[in-house]
């Protein structure tokens, strides 16, 4: 694996900006890493034996993703929306993994790693840079049992919704009063449609008929 500074450089670069949580995130992807036994998981040889669940979608997990190359494309980057600054990296070969979480109390200990620097930001920056890692994080190992619905590689589960007719892949889909339905269909959606000028002229007039008749 590259060093942690060439490797923060590029996730920087990657995300757009260095900041605290770019400094969390690849400190945090590397330690993982290094406890599943997988020294270069972006080499090919390795690349297919990680999977990481992310529980946030914030700095670090760009961080993350440019340390480990799992990505959401390859099916080996999984977003667990929890909204915890943790991470879990889980090597497919071995079984081996263990969840990270960033520790709130390293905020308040940024103050006594770099007190010559006033800025807030800019002195978590730096003290995260240093900090043990046991100050930093929490570390647990733990037990994951990966579904072969959530394997990287091809599509091997397809079921059709009843009501829409929509292809869902990969065991996503809902039973509801015994039908196969997509989730949007079974649970709603986070968008709702908009018709365009034309259509809301239509179905005014389609209206008014109805109501003259």
């Amino acid at each position: 694996m590259e060093t942690f500074e060439v490797l923060l450089q590029e996730s920087a670069k990657a995300h757009g900006h260095l900041c605290p949580g770019q400094v969390v995130g690849v400190r945090m992807a590397m330690e993982g890493c290094r406890r599943i036994g997988l020294d270069n998981p972006r080499e090919r040889s390795q690349i297919k034996k990680l999977i990481v669940y992310v529980e946030m979608d914030r700095c670090a997990a760009d961080a993350i993703s440019t340390v480990t190359g799992a990505r959401l494309g390859r099916r080996s980057l999984k977003f667990v929306d929890n909204g915890i600054m943790a991470a879990t990296f889980v090597n497919l070969e071995t079984g081996k993994a263990v969840r990270i979480v960033s520790k709130e109390s390293a905020r308040s200990l940024a103050a006594s790693k770099a007190p010559q620097i006033r800025d807030r930001h800019r002195q978590q920056l730096e003290a995260y840079k240093t900090m043990a890692c046991e100050d930093l994080f929490d570390i647990l190992a733990v037990k994951v049992d990966v579904d072969d619905c959530d394997m990287p590689g091809p599509t091997k589960f397809k079921a059709v919704c009843q009501k829409c007719g929509q292809v869902v892949r990969d065991k996503r889909e809902v039973m509801k009063n015994n039908r196969i339905l997509c989730r949007p269909c079974a649970l709603g959606t986070y968008f709702t449609p908009v018709q365009d000028k034309e259509s809301d002229k239509k179905e005014y007039e389609k209206q008014s008929q109805s109501m003259a008749v």
